[in-house]
């Protein structure tokens, strides 16, 4: 159960990171930036499909994160830290991307898990159910 908090954790704490990543994207249409985040976010029906892409996403961040956190603890300059940071994010980006869904459906579930603790039972349980 401590391995499914720590995932989930995880997840929620990158999806910052992919955020910052889809607010740079959106920059290009100024009039996209922000509506589909606080639209997502208020939505709770997401589908068994869309939570298990998410579960499955999330483990593959944290294993991301894990791996950039130990090389930013080592990380010599500041410079250095930036360039891993970037690194991170388009991993994430990219893991996010292949698990079929887009950043902005990945960073609504996360929000919606972080205020409906029904939402993250449902996930955790998905989460368990793959190990």
């Amino acid at each position: 159960m401590q391995r499914i908090t720590a995932l989930v954790s995880a997840a929620m704490l990158t999806t910052g990171m992919v955020a910052a990543q889809a607010a740079m994207a959106q920059q290009e249409d100024p009039a996209a930036s922000g509506t589909t985040q606080t639209q997502g976010a208020s939505s709770q029906d997401f589908s068994d499909e869309q939570l298990q892409q998410f579960a499955d996403a999330s483990e593959e961040i944290a294993q991301v994160s894990q791996k950039y956190t130990k090389q930013l603890q080592n990380a010599d300059d500041e410079a250095k830290q930036k360039e891993l940071r970037e690194k991170a994010n388009e991993e994430m980006v990219s893991v996010v991307e292949d698990s079929g869904m887009s950043v902005e459906e990945f960073n609504s579930i996360g929000q919606a898990i972080q205020q409906d603790p029904q939402l993250m039972k449902r996930v955790q349980g998905m989460v368990q159910g793959q190990q």
